[in-house]
């Protein structure tokens, strides 16, 4: 038997399909326990490497001898060796060629909405529960939140016949580096993000401000800017076409962003309480809520993609409900739970006041968003 090498995207595509896999993961406890492949359909066990350098059966006991085994790690290389281990005791064994490292950088991307004079995808970065979109009309298109591997839009744009005309971050993002103003510069295409969010940088940028619609395409598909701070205090969504809110970090499937990431929790949960019970306050239960994150692989839905109704997240989020401003402002201050890491050095990256090549990006981005308060 030989052992197999498997990318990021084959290994996403045979969980889909249902293949029967088994995951072992490699690495320590603690960063198991802090990040690793989650799928509903695939079960998954951490056993570290270094426990099969002993040579002791009874880690072998509980490993199953019908699914092939893929054997995960930080980059592929203890891996492979506890792959080939399970390959000379009879297990159908696997690794992914270059670990966690590889599917932090995987997107998958899937339509949401193609009416034909508008289509609508999300990408979804399921490593760090990133969501970014493209939106297509009349061979354009524009790109909300992108992440920085700009190549997985590039290439998407080139496939569909598409150039990207516009490209818009929310807000200025704390868990990943954005690609907004490199895709903007590869493109040639306006860049468009809030100019409260840009204090201090020297970015070119169109400021949000500026501009309540934003319209593209023979069709008029129309984006909305609609002002909901609280994640930041220049956190913008867009809503397209009344139909579809791009929420950024405001509300997600399970509930809202942190409003605590400047230091001033209280006083940015206000600014989030007048989103979401003035704001947004009008907008029909039909309108389909995007995120720009999610927390939990439970959120992407049958369909594939994460995105709720905003009258089923009124419904399944008590916070939503709180019409109480002293209450609101409580439960949200009081639930911000751990920063993201790195979170200052990023936030630096995006305004353009650091500098990162793609190892140092790597690394500040490693690990999951912890951009979304859950209030059930």
């Amino acid at each position: 038997m030989t052992v197999q090498a498997v990318n990021a995207k084959q290994l996403h595509q045979d969980i889909e399909q249902g293949k029967a896999l088994f995951l072992l993961d490699v690495r320590n406890p603690e960063d198991y326990a802090d990040w690793k492949i989650e799928s509903a359909a695939v079960q998954s066990v951490n056993i570290p490497y270094f426990d099969f350098l002993d040579d002791n059966d009874e880690i072998y006991a509980d490993l199953p001898k019908d699914a092939e085994i893929v054997v995960i790690c930080a980059k592929g290389g203890s891996a492979l060796m506890v792959a080939e281990l399970l390959d000379e005791r009879g297990y159908t064994a696997s690794y992914l060629e270059e670990g966690m490292k590889e599917w932090s950088q995987f997107y998958h991307p899937i339509t949401i909405a193609d009416t034909g004079s508008m289509k609508l995808v999300q990408f979804n970065r399921l490593a760090k529960g990133c969501l970014s979109y493209m939106v297509i009309s009349d061979g354009e298109a524009v790109i909300v939140d992108p992440g920085r591997h700009v190549h997985e839009y590039l290439d998407y744009a080139e496939a569909a016949g598409v150039k990207i005309t516009g490209v818009m971050d929310t807000h200025l993002h704390a868990d990943h580096i954005s690609g907004g103003l490199q895709l903007a510069e590869r493109t040639d295409a306006t860049y468009y993000i809030s100019a409260s969010e840009m204090q201090g940088a020297n970015l070119p940028y169109a400021a949000l401000e500026d501009h309540e619609n934003i319209r593209f395409g023979r069709v008029d598909v129309q984006v909305l800017s609609v002002p909901t701070p609280g994640h930041t205090p220049g956190s913008t969504s867009f809503l397209v076409n009344g139909e579809y809110l791009l929420s950024g970090d405001t509300i997600f499937v399970g509930g809202l962003g942190r409003p605590d990431l400047g230091g001033k929790a209280r006083e940015w949960a206000q600014s989030l309480y007048d989103t979401v019970f003035s704001t947004i306050a009008n907008l029909s239960d039909e309108v389909l809520v995007l995120p720009t994150h999610f927390a939990d692989i439970e959120e992407i839905n049958a369909h594939g993609y994460v995105g709720a109704s905003l009258g089923a997240i009124r419904q399944n989020n008590a916070i939503m409900r709180t019409a109480d401003r002293a209450a609101f402002t409580e439960a949200v201050a009081g639930a911000v739970g751990a920063t993201p890491p790195n979170y200052t050095e990023i936030v630096d990256i995006n305004r353009g006041v650091l500098q990162a090549d793609p190892e140092k990006a790597m690394e500040v981005e490693i690990g999951p968003n912890r951009c979304a308060l859950k209030h059930q």
